[in-house]
């Protein structure tokens, strides 16, 4: 009988069997699922802490604002806030109190918001004054 196998069997032991690569190939695959969920929660959390610093400089903005005229105002621009929020952020939305004022901010790439509020009237969910809250 002819056969095109050598004789000896030194070539069996070369190589991976298709079992291995296959048990490879599902390794690789649940490391690169946990990676992109990783990363996914890192890109929200950075959203949120952008947030977080926007309210916070609106506060700056305000406050330095209410030394200068006695009063907190909506106003962003000229003749109101020397403020500006992060890229895609959007908002604020401020709106007065009677001893203060509230604000909410949002991101495009989310939809949580964050709120915080100066003065006695809490924005859920901010619930400690001068600390922004999201959800």
């Amino acid at each position: 009988m002819i056969s095109d196998a050598p004789e000896d069997d030194t070539w069996r032991g070369n190589g991976f069997t298709l079992i291995e690569m296959l048990i490879v190939s599902v390794i690789m695959g649940l490391v690169v699922s946990i990676a992109i969920q990783r990363l996914a929660n890192t890109k929200g959390k950075t959203y949120l802490t952008s947030m977080k610093a926007d309210l916070r400089n609106l506060v700056t903005a305000e406050v330095v604002y209410s030394t200068d005229s006695l009063r907190y105002t909506t106003l962003i621009g000229p003749g109101g806030l020397q403020y500006r929020v992060s890229t895609g952020n959007t908002g604020p939305a401020i709106a007065l109190t009677l001893d203060g004022f509230t604000a909410s901010i949002g991101n495009t790439k989310t939809s949580k918001t964050c709120t915080i509020f100066i003065g006695s009237t809490a924005l859920p969910p901010a619930t400690e004054e001068g600390v922004p809250a999201c959800r």
